[in-house]
């Protein structure tokens, strides 16, 4: 299927690894072009050198950002309007899974948690509307979690901020219809990512082995954990003309975890 993303222009928050980094990989594969956001400059160096080296056809471009700052954070849209004078997509991505007992969670992390996974967005959307507007096709997606919809013990604070963010997409996607801003998420569930290798090296197991094993502890029905691609494949497909009748929409990556469809 065509997805007709050749010279479209998409931003993308904590884009330098992970789930950021595959769905550049899917996009510029497609022939669109990407400006990476994350807050190290070294990350971005290697997201982009990755993508160059496996050939893209479209174009890469980075800039070190980090998405609590506004004014930061406008230098990044600032520096897609420089380049290319519009955006088809902004893609909220950056964000860390956050979890704990509620009782001594403090308000500083309660305040960081929501500057990053909620204010943040916030921001970033209205920020980019400018740029939005001018595209014949504009989309929004919000990268969250399946704690969006179902929030199990010891989730807290990031289940609260990923429902919120579900709050945000599906109120967004009436607000901004009239501009023909679509909006929507991903909930992901336990997908391949950089936190799950970082905890496989801090048990000292190798990363298949480890989420191999957290994969039969959680449950998860198809049994396994999910590929980068398998995510990038339905992130893109949302952000494309393709879907352009759905707004809204919430679709859960997740082989079968989440309680709540």
């Amino acid at each position: 299927m065509d997805l007709h993303l050749e010279g479209r222009h998409f931003l993308i928050t904590g884009g330098s690894t992970g789930l950021g980094l595959g769905l550049a990989r899917t996009l510029v594969d497609e022939g669109a072009h990407v400006l990476l956001v994350g807050r190290s400059q070294d990350k971005l160096d290697a997201a982009a050198q990755q993508l160059t080296d496996a050939g893209a056809s479209g174009r890469v471009l980075t800039k070190p950002t980090d998405v609590r700052d506004p004014d930061i954070l406008q230098a990044a849209i600032d520096t897609a309007e420089r380049e290319w004078g519009v955006l088809d997509g902004l893609v909220n991505n950056a964000g860390v899974h956050t979890s704990g007992g509620f009782e001594n969670t403090t308000d500083e992390e309660w305040q960081a948690d929501f500057e990053l996974k909620l204010l943040a967005k916030v921001r970033g959307i209205r920020q980019s509307l400018p740029l939005l507007r001018k595209s014949d096709a504009p989309s929004v997606l919000n990268v969250l979690s399946i704690f969006a919809k179902f929030q199990p013990p010891r989730s807290m604070p990031s289940s609260v901020y990923r429902a919120a963010g579900l709050a945000l997409t599906n109120g967004l996607s009436r607000d901004l219809a009239a501009d023909g801003i679509r909006v929507n998420a991903t909930l992901i569930g336990f997908v391949h990512s950089d936190q799950w290798v970082r905890g496989a090296a801090a048990s000292d197991q190798p990363v298949e082995d480890w989420e191999a094993k957290r994969a039969s502890d959680l449950g998860v029905p198809l049994g396994r954990v999910g590929r980068t691609e398998e995510f990038a494949d339905i992130a893109a497909f949302l952000l494309s003309p393709r879907a352009g009748y759905l707004t809204g929409t919430a679709i859960n990556v997740d082989g079968g975890l989440s309680m709540v469809i």
